[in-house]
């Protein structure tokens, strides 16, 4: 069945990245080289037999949700008349539709439609939004059309057009790299990337950070009685502390200039071999870095990070479990270090243990995500929350 209606000539762009990596459960180290020569297993559920409760756990995280396949359970903006409709102006709208069985954005000029393509992949978990994928052959676009959650509403994507209904967008494969556990792609001389639709496995899943587990799986099958150590597979606990930043930075740093292909890292390599962060180190220590997208950059200039000597992002995030929201856990992996706590004059010493958070790391405005949410109407900033620790005399 014919997925796009009509189609205008494409023209390459970057997309927008959101992103994440992780890890963490039981192992025995393999070198970066060894890591190079596995080839990824595409399904998460090889893992439940033996870590039933972490994988499950897993599975509510906003880094499995970070990209599925389309359908009415992960498009979360509306389809419902009244709702599904973004107006660029009184000739220009894209409508959200089902068609013979396919979700579309369909735009419309003057009542007359000018292009359709289809929902085909969904990015983002809908904790602060999503953004949309479709098809052309072996290439990715991405859709004109997201869904802001605070609003609970369509917006323009981020840094599209306010007067066109924008389709030609190609998706990077370093966007797919932090959005997905896998994908074998090409790059030509033009910038044009093409995907092996059979090699991409959508989510961030165990693999992607403990690498492939077909050899670990294989000996613990034949050796139940070694359960005391995981063997042929990463354990965070095995990494030095750059490598566990590393695994982190690949996604939490910002666009980074690469010097190999997407998806050629692996958790415990040294990322600088495989790209480079395009910030100016000055810029970091003086907490001028846009809070999207580059939280490497945010929390190592922190003063926090800088006097600990030990301090990574899974000293405060359980990346096997959504705590997206909960203060008081965040809180109190601050005040493991941070005990007792510092004067704080004038203040409810109950209420500060409860929410260290919004005073030092407070949701500031992000200039990299502008949402236009009606027409004619200013763009909003996207609030993300800052990991460069500090004081902020205005959060107080």
């Amino acid at each position: 069945m014919l997925r796009h209606l009509r189609r205008h000539a494409r023209r390459n762009g970057i997309l927008l990245s959101l992103a994440l990596l992780i890890w963490g459960a039981n192992t025995f180290w393999l070198t970066p080289a060894e890591l190079a020569q596995t080839p990824q297993t595409p399904d998460h559920a090889a893992c439940l037999s033996c870590h039933k409760q972490i994988v499950q756990s897993h599975l509510h995280t906003a880094h499995w949700l970070s990209s599925s396949a389309a359908s009415a359970a992960t498009i979360k903006g509306s389809f419902r008349n009244g709702r599904n409709r973004f107006v660029y102006n009184d000739k220009l709208e894209v409508v959200m539709e089902k068609k013979n069985g396919i979700w579309l954005q369909s735009s419309y000029f003057n009542g007359n439609l000018f292009e359709a393509e289809a929902f085909d992949i969904v990015i983002g978990s809908a904790r602060k939004g999503q953004t949309y994928l479709y098809w052309d052959n072996n290439r990715l676009f991405q859709l004109p059309i997201s869904y802001y959650t605070p609003a609970d509403a369509w917006c323009n994507s981020p840094g599209y057009p306010t007067n066109l209904a924008y389709y030609s967008k190609q998706v990077p494969g370093q966007c797919m790299e932090c959005h997905a556990t896998a994908a074998e792609l090409f790059t030509d001389d033009h910038g044009s990337v093409t995907y092996d639709k059979n090699s991409l496995i959508l989510g961030i899943d165990c693999q992607r950070c403990h690498s492939d587990a077909t050899q670990h799986i294989a000996w613990h099958t034949a050796h139940p009685a070694d359960s005391l150590q995981g063997r042929y597979i990463v354990d965070a606990r095995h990494l030095s502390r750059q490598q566990r930043l590393d695994a982190c930075a690949l996604c939490h740093s910002g666009f980074r200039k690469q010097f190999t292909p997407s998806f050629t890292f692996r958790v415990g390599d040294t990322l600088d071999k495989f790209s480079t962060a395009v910030y100016d180190s000055a810029a970091a220590a003086n907490a001028e870095l846009d809070v999207h997208g580059n939280q490497y950059g945010l929390l190592t200039s922190s003063k926090c990070f800088i006097r600990s000597g030990n301090l990574d992002c899974s000293s405060c995030h359980n990346v096997h479990v959504d705590e997206a929201g909960k203060m008081a856990v965040f809180s109190q992996r601050c005040i493991s270090c941070h005990n007792p706590l510092p004067p704080h004059p004038g203040q409810d010493s109950t209420r500060l243990a409860a929410n260290c958070i919004d005073c030092h790391m407070p949701a500031l405005p992000s200039n990299k995500i502008l949402l236009q949410l009606t027409a004619g109407a200013s763009p909003v900033h996207d609030l993300v929350r800052t990991h460069h620790i500090a004081i902020y005399p205005k959060a107080k």
